[in-house]
């Protein structure tokens, strides 16, 4: 199923993106293969089986999380109630933040969320929701030999810790040393069926016999009586059982075996010697006659037998039944961390989708909403089409109790109806959504609309909305759907305007220059997103212009880059594998040799050209693809490119693949420090140099230490380090890395003259990023034409030079920078610096209304940190006092510890309380 996601067609990594709606989608298998006759060769028509996609086929497609209208004023608010709830009400309010950021892709961020929603949750189900979330976003089952009961050291992913009920304000920092593997397994001799041992051969002193089926069991009346209220009520009280000696029993649903249990923990107050089966009737005993410690008990004792499916599948009946809590966690438990797979079994399925399932799993309050919530985001992603994505998401709008809860749950069921075209359900879906509050679901209900032949309606309701609320770029991407001609045009240019990292418009474009046969502009159009925005689906399109171009070198580079994204994905609308397009293409162009990978290597890292190194990268590993050493190369490069999650995949792979325990263990260290774990990450570094001294775990020592506000002594420790690592083996790319952080190092300590040296021996090994050291050492010695001339050769040779115009700016008179910061947000719009920059150009020009503009354009697309936190400044200085806290409290909603936010939050405050 990984091959071919709906999810991934959802969420536009797949360029084809149909119009389900259409009458003619069988169409697909003829695509316009006929269409570009005139616009492709003989030649590429091969590679090109099912033609280039053409504009009436391509459609962006909803994004089925919650997208506020307005980023600041939503976290603000988030940020109050956070600021002033009680620590009981924190997890759900961590969870509504985290549907809040999904739509910002931050994964670094939304995991954050997870982990504090888990450090707030006190009951047991929540717990194990939560932990499983967590554990399931990591996906560390790729790791070789690591069961999905294991725990990885951190308590709030623990999956023992999980079954321990309340509050622990300080979990977050406590590092778990609970065994591996599952919980303990009773050592106490388990009886078998009904056999019950007396412990006690002295009946001398009984007083009341339980009878069932002409069976006596002797009991202590007393003891019995202290089991609970209603038997000692029963038993001492104004009942007529209360003077017999002899009790009927046999209507009360207990076997001989089971009441003998029961007078036996009347006396022991022990479960552990029993079977399962006469465990799960003292259950059933203790729930009819109110007994709790027996419940306790007894819940405790099967929750510590829940090791696997098979024994989940045989108890959560009785759990869920008789509401015993630890057993139902405990089944939840193994469930949860066996995602996906577990869906796949009905049985499994059946427990969670059955119709009677909404009442049952009730008793979790709250945990049932995270429990579907999480369920049915899983099987999103897994297919987002199917009949049990439908049956999760009823169950979700079930436990949905507040309006935001109600909003997720319909337009994410709206968004799946829509795939599955069924259209009128969809809209109806999203017309709820609009009702508790969500105004994006109103370009569902528009898409609906247009589906089933109303496109006029759909139109004027998204042209509604453009007047009534203050425009977005999504508003005009998705009116461009239902315009024509230059008025589509300009919605779709105006959509790039307000939110450049809007993919459509850009594909859109790229699809009508091709169709226009300028191929070459088209590439150009689609290059630009890919610069500063790296997708499958946009690289797709790109392999496809460059087939039509018979530029197949480039198209290979595009087809491998997809690759190391997502190594499962399917090209040609789902068609053909992306592997079996690389061996086509193969056939066409001249094969390298693993020197001649090697020698490109060098050269596409020197041109900082990282697509063109992850597609060389991603042929050397199909030659070799256990050479861990290549796909921590490859993790590199994706996390240089954003995009994390494609990174962590290759730490885990490199870590599988590794042939010694010192290259292991700074695979390790690499994973722990991506995630937070710096401590543990710095242990596995120590622990790889002692076993042997290599380049990589020295690097990550280094790398580590040096990621601290740095002392002296600290300082001076790191460049020992560094320079030990230059000492040991290693390939000229990760020793320009190492000289250049060396040099960073040297510059902080001031030893300019050192750090200079560092550079250049950096440069000489091809390290082309060194040359933004080497203009800092020049502007700090006050040669500033020096500094620019070094950035102005790194632009030069720079493949992506976004950056390097960046901090070119630094170096120059104002005019020119402006000129520089101006390039870099036109290559790359996400990078914040040049927005500030131009914003305190701005300001200090007296120019208060335009400062403001410049940094509200850039947030309402990126809503950042650094960014919020100068427009709150901008706000205080010229006495908004509210839109100072505002913002203030949407970066706080970011970073509660930002330091600089939180002085100017209180001052302002204070303000405002004084006026």
């Amino acid at each position: 199923m990984r091959g071919f996601k709906f999810f991934d067609r959802f969420k536009s990594t797949q360029v084809h993106a149909l119009s389900p709606s259409d009458n003619n989608s069988g169409m697909r298998a003829k695509l316009p293969k006929s269409n570009f006759t005139s616009s492709v060769s003989v030649s590429s028509q091969a590679l090109l089986p099912y033609g280039l996609p053409t504009t009436e086929i391509l459609e962006p497609q909803l994004d089925p999380d919650l997208k506020p209208i307005y980023h600041v004023e939503s976290l603000a608010d988030l940020y109050r109630r956070l600021d002033t709830c009680l620590p009981t009400d924190k997890s759900l309010l961590f969870i509504e933040q985290y549907t809040l950021l999904r739509c910002l892709g931050d994964s670094k961020l939304l995991r954050r969320c997870l982990f504090a929603a888990r450090q707030y949750a006190t009951d047991v189900h929540s717990k194990v929701v939560l932990s499983a979330w967590l554990r399931f976003d990591r996906r560390e089952d790729e790791f070789i030999g690591v069961s999905s009961m294991d725990c990885n050291g951190n308590v709030l992913e623990c999956p023992i810790a999980a079954l321990v009920s309340g509050y622990d304000p300080n979990s977050v920092s406590i590092h778990c040393l609970c065994n591996q593997g599952c919980s303990e397994v009773v050592s106490t001799q388990t009886l078998i069926g009904n056999d019950c041992p007396s412990l006690d051969d002295d009946y001398d002193n009984d007083d009341v016999s339980f009878c069932i089926n002409d069976e006596l069991i002797h009991c202590f009346r007393y003891k019995i009586a202290a089991l609970s209220s209603p038997l000692k009520a029963m038993l001492y009280g104004s009942f007529a059982e209360s003077r017999r000696d002899k009790i009927d029993f046999s209507m009360n649903g207990i076997s001989v075996g089971g009441m003998r249990a029961v007078e036996v923990y009347s006396r022991t107050r022990r479960v552990d010697l029993f079977s399962a089966g006469i465990v799960l009737e003292l259950l059933s005993f203790a729930n009819r006659f109110c007994c709790e410690e027996m419940k306790s008990a007894c819940d405790a004792h099967l929750a510590s037998l829940v090791c696997g499916i098979e024994d989940v599948l045989i108890l959560i009946d009785y759990g869920l039944e008789e509401r015993a809590n630890l057993l139902v966690a405990a089944c939840l438990l193994v469930l949860l961390r066996e995602l996906p797979s577990s869906l796949y079994n009905r049985k499994v399925l059946k427990i969670f989708c059955s119709p009677e399932a909404g009442e049952r799993w009730s008793m979790l309050g709250r945990g049932s909403f995270f429990l579907y919530y999480f369920l049915s985001q899983v099987a999103i992603e897994e297919n987002m089409a199917s009949n049990t994505t439908v049956m999760l998401l009823d169950r979700l709008q079930e436990f949905a109790t507040e309006k935001w809860q109600k909003a997720l749950a319909m337009h994410k069921l709206g968004c799946v109806l829509l795939e599955r075209k069924e259209y009128k359900d969809a809209q109806f879906c999203f017309e709820a959504a609009v009702q508790a509050g969500h105004v994006y679901s109103v370009a569902g209900i528009a898409r609906a609309k247009y589906k089933q032949g109303q496109q006029y309606s759909a139109f004027r309701l998204i042209n509604s909305i453009i007047f009534e609320y203050k425009p977005v770029g999504w508003m005009y991407q998705e009116r461009s759907l239902y315009g024509v001609g230059r008025e589509k045009i300009i919605d779709l240019n105006t959509a790039t305007e307000l939110d450049p990292t809007l993919s459509f418009p850009y594909k859109y474009r790229a699809v009508m220059k091709v169709e226009k046969k300028h191929i070459k502009q088209a590439i150009l159009e689609i290059g630009k997103i890919i610069a500063f925005k790296l997708s499958p689906d946009c690289l797709e399109l790109r392999a496809w212009f460059y087939i039509a171009l018979e530029d197949y070198e480039s198209a290979l580079r595009d087809v491998r880059a997809l690759l190391t994204l997502e190594p499962n994905y399917m090209m040609f609308h789902g068609r053909v594998s992306s592997d079996h397009l690389v061996e086509l293409l193969s056939h066409r162009i001249q094969q390298w040799s693993l020197a001649d990978c090697w020698m490109q290597l060098y050269e596409q890292w020197s041109c900082v050209d990282d697509i063109a190194s992850l597609a060389v990268i991603n042929q050397m590993l199909v030659n070799d693809p256990g050479k861990s050493l290549l796909w921590f190369r490859q993790s590199l490069l994706l996390l240089r490119l954003n995009c994390q999650k494609a990174a962590m995949r290759c730490l885990r792979l490199a870590t599988n693949h590794c042939s010694s325990e010192h290259e292991r263990l700074v695979y390790e260290g690499w994973i722990l420090y991506d995630t937070g774990h710096r401590e543990e990450a710095l242990f596995r570094a120590e622990k790889s140099i002692l076993i042997q001294r290599s380049f990589e775990a020295f690097f990550l020592k280094a790398y580590i230490l040096a990621d601290t506000n740095l002392d002296p002594e600290t300082s001076s420790y790191v460049i020992q380090l560094l320079e030990e690592a230059l000492r040991c083996p290693s390939d000229g790319l990760r020793k320009g890395q190492a000289l250049n952080n060396l040099g960073s190092i040297f510059v902080d300590c001031g030893k300019l003259d050192q750090a200079a040296d560092c550079y250049m021996n950096a440069l000489k090994i091809k390290h082309t990023r060194a040359h933004q050291g080497l203009a800092r050492v020049y502007h700090l010695k006050s040669q500033r034409k020096a500094a620019f001339d070094e950035m102005t050769k790194l632009i030069e040779k720079a493949h992506n030079n976004a950056s390097a115009y960046e901090k070119r700016s630094e170096y120059c008179d104002r005019d020119m920078a402006k000129n520089d910061l101006n390039r870099a947000t036109q290559l790359d719009p996400l990078r914040t610096y040049p927005y500030r920059y131009r914003a305190a150009v701005l300001m200090d020009d007296q120019k208060e209304t335009e400062a403001l503009e410049e940094l509200t354009k850039a947030i309402a697309f990126k809503p950042e940190l650094q960014m919020l936190h100068l427009r709150a400044a901008f706000y205080e200085s010229i006495g908004d006092l509210p839109s100072t806290l505002q913002d203030c409290e949407a970066a706080l909603c970011l970073d509660p510890n930002h330091i600089d936010t939180l002085d100017l939050y209180n001052k302002t405050q204070n303000r405002a309380a004084h006026q």
